[in-house]
């Protein structure tokens, strides 16, 4: 584990491994440096100086108060600049991870190719996010009631059954989930707050190639984001790779990542 520091003061944490070009995974909500690991270390195979991250508030970083989108914008910035050397870098966002790095890029944060997937922008056809969406998250962390924010995300966000989540409450990872649970109101203020649409003018502003991937595994709306994400973009092309539901497994992701990184167009 590595240490960058925020413009802030905030200490970031991250692994990275592997030689060549950076390319720094940027996890979605419930995510921690190790969420990515195996995607960190294929890519580290393939030739790249791979980092995933911890994001404020999340394993070994900090948690600086008060939270704002800019202040994660930074701290990618901010591992970029710790294992850069001044070369291209690369970045691969997941799901609401995706839509930070898209903020990141469109601030000026130097990386010159990007590959996201599914960002979990709410495009026609798919369910509104919560009412009072927002607020409703701070009222369960200022409560301290991190069981039931864990539990409102699964069915009221995600759409899980209920009677499945309470099922999920004896898995050992559900402690893991609500300790991470207090940055499920960062991942909502990255989408947006309270309105989880297709940001137009944001996507208009990052003004380098991207590459959206969709899993075919993935059911139902969220699915469906990576077409429209795309038409949005500039310069940007989606692809939908064989996967599970919102993943896409290494041998499958990591040579079309690895291609397109190398400014290789991917079939499909």
């Amino acid at each position: 584990m590595r240490i960058a520091t925020s413009d802030d003061g905030t200490p970031i944490a991250f692994d990275a491994s592997g030689t060549g070009p950076p390319v720094v995974v940027v996890g979605g909500a419930f995510n921690d440096r190790g969420s990515w690991a195996g995607l960190a270390a294929a890519l580290a195979d393939d030739g790249f100086t791979a980092v995933s991250y911890d994001r404020r508030g999340r394993g070994a970083s900090g948690q600086t108060a008060p939270y704002a989108v800019e202040r994660e914008v930074e701290d990618l910035a901010a591992v970029l600049a710790a294992v850069g050397d001044g070369g291209p870098a690369h970045a691969h966002g997941v799901s609401s991870g995706a839509a930070l790095l898209f903020r990141a890029v469109a601030a000026g944060v130097p990386v010159d190719r990007i590959s996201v997937l599914e960002p979990p922008y709410r495009v026609p056809g798919a369910p509104p996010v919560p009412e009072h969406y927002t607020a409703t998250l701070r009222r369960y962390v200022d409560a301290g009631d991190r069981d039931g924010l864990v539990a409102f995300f699964q069915t009221r966000v995600i759409g899980l059954p209920a009677a499945a989540v309470e099922g999920f409450r004896s898995d050992p990872v559900w402690s893991a989930l609500c300790a991470m649970a207090p940055t499920l109101v960062h991942d909502g203020l990255v989408l947006g707050g309270d309105d989880h649409g297709l940001p137009a003018g944001l996507l208009a502003a990052v003004r380098v190639p991207v590459l959206v991937v969709a899993s075919s595994g993935t059911a139902g709306w969220l699915g469906q984001t990576a077409e429209p994400v795309a038409g949005a973009l500039p310069d940007a092309r989606w692809i939908r790779l064989d996967g599970g539901y919102h993943r896409v497994p290494e041998p499958v992701l990591v040579p079309v990542l690895a291609n397109f990184y190398r400014g290789v167009s991917p079939a499909g």
